[in-house]
């Protein structure tokens, strides 16, 4: 138990540096700051999240329910691939920042490429071989072959920048690959997942097992073709155009069979989960239905050609997915995990951290918007260091709160 608890301190506190990272890189964009190379920060900033923050939870949040749910026989061996995946995402924070992509920071990241191919593997063969049966089981089944199957982006990439051979397509190809398969299939399923082993706990014999069945495959379904949203810069051809326009349907009714299942079991969530936890999967959900709304819009070529043609655009979409969903999510979820009563200062961190990831996507969206027509925003990059300050406050606050509650 002390371990489960030292473990999530630890997950909250790499997302404190990855806020702290942000505000850095803000600061730069806004003022004078000669030391360490902006591109490194970003590399350093987006690898520790993917790992330290976010891959961590998911990691010690599948081991948790494996543990909890059944006698797990392989629970140290996913605690040691946790911390091996941590020690990775240390790595890769600090060879990144300070050299950017090079031989160590490459290894770190095979490293952590390999390790967490192992997790996938030990996890996805310990529920086959003994047929555990619960409806969270193939959203995170779907999620770690997602994962498994996003490192085939990072090894293009690494291969690319080891051999120096270099070709633009190709590149932010890999790019577009890793990060569809880590935000649309890794990170969704398994925050769903987790989602859902909750719900079902919460309500068994009213829970909705065909919403929860549909809403599954049809996510499942529409995540390899939905790679093609990603790809819409390429001019795909009519018939392979076609893909993309399908995933937006199988997404969009997936949405509406997740949204069933929610609104069935809304009455249990009100009365027996904490206020601040229903708030934080509200918000998180929101988040995901303008994210896939998002999508569906970028299958008219003339949105299609805004959003990949303006980079404040793509960083206010990552941002929506990766704050918006992930994290409010994966917040909410600790805070439930933890079976503890939210007090004022874990409120107040959570709102202060939710009023800041709204109003960066607020600034994001409207410096996109401005691009459209190459206007000056006056002092908008002063209000996104601001916003960044706000969020790195807010986590601040939070981990107190956590901290003296646990």
């Amino acid at each position: 138990m002390n371990m489960k608890y030292n473990l999530i301190k630890v997950g909250l506190f790499n997302l404190i540096i990855v806020a702290l990272i942000g505000v850095l890189m803000r600061y730069k964009i806004g003022f004078e700051f000669p030391y360490l190379e902006q591109k490194n920060l970003q590399h350093g900033h987006s690898h520790f999240a993917f790992a330290g923050w976010v891959s961590h939870i998911l990691y010690i949040g599948l081991t948790i329910f494996l543990c909890e749910k059944y006698p797990s026989k392989k629970s140290n061996t996913y605690i040691v691939l946790i911390y091996s995946n941590l020690i990775c995402a240390y790595g890769m924070l600090i060879t990144f920042i300070l050299h950017g992509y090079g031989l160590y920071s490459i290894f770190f990241s095979t490293v952590s490429t390999i390790t967490g191919i192992i997790f996938c593997i030990a996890y996805i063969k310990e529920v086959y071989s003994n047929r555990y049966d619960h409806p969270a089981i193939p959203w995170f089944i779907a999620g770690l072959g997602f994962n498994m199957l996003s490192s085939l982006g990072t090894i293009s990439l690494g291969y690319m920048m080891g051999t120096h051979s270099f070709d633009q397509q190709v590149y932010l190809g890999s790019i577009y690959y890793y990060l569809h398969f880590q935000y649309s299939g890794w990170f969704f399923f398994a925050c769903v997942g987790l989602f859902i082993s909750k719900l079902y706990d919460l309500s068994m014999e009213k829970f909705n097992k065909t919403a929860n069945k549909n809403a599954f495959y049809l996510f499942a379904s529409a995540t390899l073709p939905a790679y093609l949203l990603s790809m819409l810069w390429v001019h795909l051809p009519w018939y392979i155009y076609q893909f993309a326009i399908i995933a937006v349907i199988l997404q969009l009714c997936g949405l509406y069979f997740l949204i069933k299942l929610i609104l069935s079991n809304k009455k249990q969530m009100i009365s027996h989960w904490p206020k601040e936890v229903n708030i934080m999967y509200s918000l998180a959900f929101v988040a995901l239905a303008l994210k896939l709304l998002l999508q569906a819009g970028s299958i008219f070529p003339e949105i299609s050609k805004m959003a990949f043609g303006f980079r404040s655009i793509v960083i206010a979409y990552l941002h929506l997915v990766l704050l918006g969903f992930v994290s409010l999510f994966l917040l909410g979820y600790i805070i439930q995990l933890s079976g503890i009563k939210p007090k004022r200062t874990i409120a107040t961190g959570l709102a202060v951290f939710s009023i800041g990831v709204f109003f960066n996507e607020l600034f994001l969206a409207i410096q996109g918007i401005a691009s459209f027509s190459y206007t000056l925003i006056p002092y908008l990059n002063l209000m996104l260091f601001a916003v960044s300050l706000v969020l790195l406050l807010g986590l601040l606050i939070l981990i107190k709160g956590y901290s003296t509650k646990v």
